[in-house]
């Protein structure tokens, strides 16, 4: 499976244009996505130029690589750089999954998220209950017992 990770807020808490501080098993849980269970990374993130550079040398440090940085594979930026005039890196990615903190509902922390992606199961945040309805006063005289 391919998975696209945001940085900022993601991996390290917000402080753009500054690396913020590591997220408890960010790093960790990332890495073992791909030893263990052999998923492609994609690092996605709004960064461009040496600030994303930063955040994929502040990867690269703590054992993390990615397959790609911002495009859906590594050849795509090879050749943006030859020829930045032909330049066509699309900004969507075709990622089977993303991970960000901007996702509906926030993000869980990362030893949930291993778990859902290594056991294939959905995120449950929470077991909401529908409201329960006041009775009218029909079916409270004919639902005495």
């Amino acid at each position: 499976m391919t998975i696209a990770i945001d940085f900022d807020g993601t991996i390290v808490t917000h402080a753009y244009p500054e690396i913020g501080k590591p997220i408890p098993f960010a790093i960790e849980a990332l890495k073992m996505l791909q030893s263990v269970d052999h998923h492609q990374l994609i690092l996605w993130s709004c960064r461009e130029g040496e600030l994303l550079q930063q955040a994929v040398d502040y990867c690269h440090e703590r054992g993390l690589d990615f397959y790609a940085v911002n495009s859906n594979y590594p050849e795509e930026s090879m050749l943006d750089a030859q020829q930045p005039q032909m330049a066509f890196t699309p900004r969507k990615l075709k990622a089977d999954l993303f991970i960000d903190d901007r996702n509906l509902g926030g993000i869980p922390d990362w030893g949930v998220i291993y778990r859902m992606i290594h056991e294939g199961k959905p995120f449950q945040p929470f077991n909401a209950e529908p409201p329960k309805r006041k009775e009218n006063l029909l079916q409270r005289l004919f639902n005495r017992e």
